[in-house]
């Protein structure tokens, strides 16, 4: 690959985790989605998944707060009535489309806790349609859950190695790699625990990314925040959160990495954007600490749309509200105050 592609990658990290902004994660799978839906009384259909698409992705001026976009293999296909792809429409308005590529998890090796993360096969033919179709960055996604005996290093080990040939095949064909290991805030665990795990993890993936070559600087980071598992009943402040999760990145994460994208990873919408206030209040970092948010933006605008035509306008609004808090959050400038009015 040319300088010039080079180049443009680093640019496009930039341009993701430029300052207030981050990226809204709608790359749901369809069981996922169904849930969501069933909750509010929506039924899940191709129709109804794309109508929900487009409040998503027409918001006015949302791109003051959201600099991407993640589609799956659905949404990517999709548009607006008028013709217009949402890649098309996502661009326009001044943001990146991207697309998550990996096909899901199976356990690992006969274990029903660890799980590897499958879709390597025809993974290049994939990502070269996709980039076809408007795709600028793809993301793979593995995870790992916290337990006396895991995660293993050997569940690590295959999960880096899928990372690793990922993203190598994303910078070949063009496309910005976003590496997303996600240890689970579900279980018992503590906030020792979790730093632990989430340092082995992060660890092991960046020896292996820079054995295959994998150029750093062209690159984003997914990862959770350092945090007690929800069940645990010792939780930590926000302060506490903050202070560990950054402990831990600067003990794993090299300089070079452009931007670290923090997941809500179950936490309700205006704990993620606390914590993630919390994060960027303490100093300065080598890194841009940004948010990947799914729910956490999602959640307030499905429960003020909940299917109905009439209502599109006040779930655009429930979701611009949450991404403006996020974009403080970012500065550091987040106040309960910001949160809507009920």
């Amino acid at each position: 690959m040319g300088l010039i592609n080079r180049s443009e990658l680093e640019s496009l990290a930039a341009a993701l985790v430029s300052p207030g902004k981050g990226i809204l994660a709608a790359d749901e799978s369809p069981p996922v989605i169904e849930k969501e839906f069933s909750d509010v009384g929506i039924e899940s259909t191709e129709e109804s998944r794309r109508g929900y698409r487009e409040l998503l992705f027409t918001i006015p001026n949302v791109q003051r707060f959201i600099s991407g976009i993640i589609l799956n293999d659905e949404a990517i296909r999709q548009g607006i009535p008028d013709g217009t792809s949402f890649t098309q429409r996502i661009r326009r308005d001044g943001m990146v489309p991207g697309i998550s590529v990996d096909r899901g998890t199976s356990p690992f090796v006969g274990c029903q806790v660890e799980r590897v993360t499958e879709g390597l096969g025809g993974l290049g033919d994939r990502l070269a349609e996709y980039k076809s179709l408007g795709a600028r960055f793809a993301k793979w996604r593995v995870i790992f859950s916290i337990s006396e005996t895991t995660p293993t290093g050997t569940c690590i080990d295959a999960n880096a190695h899928a990372l690793g040939r990922f993203s190598a095949l994303c910078q070949e064909l063009g496309l910005l790699p976003i590496v997303e290991a996600e240890v689970l805030m579900i279980g018992v665990h503590s906030l020792e625990q979790c730093w632990t795990a989430t340092g082995d993890v992060l660890r092991r993936i960046f020896y292996t990314l820079f054995d295959y070559g994998v150029r750093l600087e062209q690159m984003l980071l997914q990862t959770n925040m350092v945090t007690p598992g929800f069940e645990n009943p010792e939780q930590k402040s926000v302060e506490e959160v903050a202070r560990w999760t950054l402990s831990c990145m600067r003990r794993v994460v090299p300089v070079a990495v452009p931007g670290i994208l923090f997941l809500s990873g179950g936490q309700s919408p205006s704990l993620a954007t606390k914590r993630l206030n919390a994060i960027n209040l303490m100093g300065k970092h080598p890194w841009d600490l940004s948010f990947s948010f799914g729910c956490a933006l999602q959640v307030p605008a499905l429960n003020a749309w909940r299917g109905d035509p009439a209502k599109l306008s006040a779930g655009q609004q429930a979701l611009y509200e949450r991404a403006k808090c996020n974009c403080a959050a970012r500065y550091g400038k987040y106040s309960p105050d910001m949160e809507p009015k009920s």
